[in-house]
Parts: structure tokens; sequence; C-alpha cells
């Protein structure tokens, strides 16, 4: 058999964003407010993790829709720009946008358009080659990607999702949560029910690991076969904090690098912490990626800080 031509596959999460800067994310009174310049970036989920991945070396693939419009034409150019092996089928839908709100401590607030239809699906002709090709599959929560699992799981390779702020309940993230090998969320909407959500995704699903990210109280990590959900707390940030926006995708690229060479499950969660709290230091959506010896060499100062 030959060697997989992709270490990973991205699928699914290619958009734009807006990035707006407030003060606060509240409603100032009156009906208008004067803002910094607004920007648009290349962004959401899936670019988060192909370029976080494809900065720390690993041959990766990402594949999605994309309109044929301004926005789409603007992702093709910066993938373009900086290398990033990219393949799509033309949306009617256009291009996914989202705005986001981004206060003075670099906490953010999104929308995020629905354009994509619910019953929209990548097509199989067009995935399989890739899917066929790669070692991992990562699949952002895009729901077009959702009846890839079949093929995944026949094909025997592990897969990977981030659910985001899933609030345990809702059946479009369970059907990713229960059907991935690794599986990270945000800790923010089940703080009251941290451990029975966990514990459900292991005990329901196939989940190796699942891990719920915290901000600044570390991240919560379950393993297959231990009954007890262990807490790391952050790193200290080497760069003053300006925008979280990416920090998750961050996280889960350097997080499972660092599981692909084999390292402890808790050097894993140092590199995704590092990772995660570097891509904070710089602004707007996606813009910054530690690269593996910054990496490496982050980790060890991280290490011997504690």
């Amino acid at each position: 058999m030959n060697s997989p031509a992709y270490d990973v596959l991205v699928v699914g999460g290619a958009g734009v964003d807006t990035i707006v800067r407030v003060d606060a994310l509240r409603l100032p009174p009156g009906d208008s407010v004067f803002v910094p310049p607004v920007y648009d970036y290349v962004a959401h989920t899936g670019n988060g993790v192909a370029l976080g991945w494809h900065s720390l070396g690993l041959a990766t693939k990402f594949i999605d829709f994309l309109g044929d419009d301004l926005q789409g034409r603007s992702i093709l150019a910066a993938y373009g720009e900086i290398g990033l092996d990219f393949s799509h089928v033309v949306s009617p839908h256009g291009t996914p946008r989202g705005v986001n709100l981004v206060d003075a401590q670099g906490r953010r607030f999104s929308f995020y358009d629905g354009r994509h239809p619910v019953d929209l699906r990548l097509p199989r002709d067009f995935y399989l080659p890739y899917l066929e090709r790669a070692r991992h599959v990562h699949l952002s929560i895009v729901g077009h990607n959702r009846d890839m699992y079949e093929d995944i799981h026949r094909l025997g390779m592990t897969s990977s999702t981030d659910l985001h702020d899933w609030d345990g309940r809702n059946p479009h993230h369970r059907t990713y949560a229960l059907a991935s090998d690794y599986v990270f969320l945000s800790a923010a909407a089940i703080h009251d029910r941290l451990e029975p959500v966990l514990h459900s995704v292991i005990e329901e699903g196939r989940a190796r690991l699942v891990v719920a990210t915290d901000g600044a109280d570390g991240c919560h990590l379950l393993m297959r076969g231990e009954d007890k959900v262990r807490h790391f707390p952050a790193v200290r940030p080497e760069r003053p904090v300006v925008d979280s926006n990416g920090a998750g995708d961050a996280f889960v690229t350097a997080f499972l690098h660092a599981l692909s060479e084999e390292r402890p499950v808790a050097e894993c969660v140092l590199a995704g912490s590092v990772s995660g709290a570097f891509a904070c230091g710089s602004a707007g959506t996606h813009t910054e990626f530690i690269d593996l010896p910054g990496l490496r060499a982050a980790c060890a100062r991280a290490a011997a800080d504690r």
C-alpha cells in the first residue's frame, strides 16, 4: 500500500470574518457608535485548523464548498500565496461569512450566517479520493460533511472534530461527538454539567479522548478507560492578549500534532495551550500561527515556568 499523501485532511469550515473591535460585549446607548477600522479576514474553524497544521509542517489538504464570489476569490488568493493545498466545490449559496465582536480584553462574540442549507452535502466522488490518501481527517461541524463518517470508519482512519460551544444536547453536534476519535469543545456552555457531558461522549461514542477548553482556566480532559476528568491549568501567555479568535483551532492542531508524535497526554495539552495562547497575541482571525521550532521552544519555557 502506498504511503498517505496527506498527514491530515480538513473538511469544511472556510469563510470570511469581519472583525469589529468594541469596548465591551454589550450594546451601548443610542443607535450607533464609532469603532476602530473594521477588517475582513480569511477565517472560520476549518481554515484555522488547516493553517495551524500547515504552519507546523504537516502535509495538509483542505476541502470545502466555496462561493464564486468576492469572498471565495479572496480565500483562494490567500491559500495560493501561502501554499495551502485547497480544493473546493462551487456552492450556489456563496461563501460563508461571520461577524465577530472583539472587546478590549480580546474576548469575542461571533455571528455566523447559515447560508448553506441543512441538506447540502459534499459529493462523495469529490471527497473520497482525498480521504483515501490521508492519514487523519478533521471534520468541522458544518453539516455538509457529516455523511463522510461511514467512509472514514470503513477506511480505518482516525478522525477529530471541534464542537465549539456545544451545550451537550444539540443533536447536530452530537453526531460529530459520537463518531470521532478525538473530540474537542469549549466548556463555555456546560460548566454545570462538564463531567456528565464528557463522560457521555466517551461512553456513547468511539472517542479515545475528549477535551473541553476553558480559557484562562485551562482545560479538562477525559481519556477512554479512565473515570476521572483531569484538569490542566492554562499557560501564561508570552504576548499580550488582543484577540481570542482562533485560539481553539490552534489548541487542536498543536495537541494533535504532539499526539501524532506519541507524546504523553500532558505534553499534548501543554502544546495545545501554548499554541492557543500564541494565537491570542495577534489581532484578527487566524492571522498568525506558531511554527514547530517556535512551539517546541515555547513549550520548554512554559514547562520550566511551572
